[in-house]
């Protein structure tokens, strides 16, 4: 069993996806810190006057402070609405999902084509050989 869970790992997929894991978990970070304190600070200032846009939020139940962050409204014990949070998400989903397109889209280009398998014979020719077949 040993043995079989050492071939295992030293597969180049594992170890591949190891690898694809360790650096997407970094390149995530990247993302994260670009949308919080790049892009949703310049978006809060278009759309709010500056206003900061991770603590935006709206109470559905409960009481919390007027002009609290999010995090001192969910610590008052307030039911909230996250929008600012889940803006951001979204934001960051896409700025990934976009950088990925990008290099498997790179990645594609420089690998080259499959070839083709080589085409049987038809259906008709198989047919007609099944039928001389019969014959003999």
């Amino acid at each position: 069993m040993l043995s079989e869970f050492k071939a295992f790992i030293a597969r180049g997929n594992v170890l591949d996806l190891a690898v694809g894991v360790i650096i997407g978990g970094a390149f995530g970070a990247i993302v994260s810190s670009l949308t919080d304190d790049v892009l949703m600070p310049l978006i809060g200032l278009l759309t709010g006057g500056g206003v900061d846009f991770s603590n935006k939020y709206i109470v559905l139940s409960g009481e919390a402070p007027a002009g609290a962050s999010l995090a001192a409204a969910r610590e008052a014990g307030a039911n909230v609405l996250a929008l600012g949070s889940f803006i951001t998400a979204i934001i960051n989903f896409l700025i990934l999902a976009f950088v990925i397109f990008l290099i498997v889209r790179q990645a594609n280009k420089l690998m080259p084509p499959a070839e083709a398998a080589p085409a049987g014979p038809t259906e008709v020719e198989l047919l007609a050989e099944i039928r001389d077949a019969l014959k003999k």
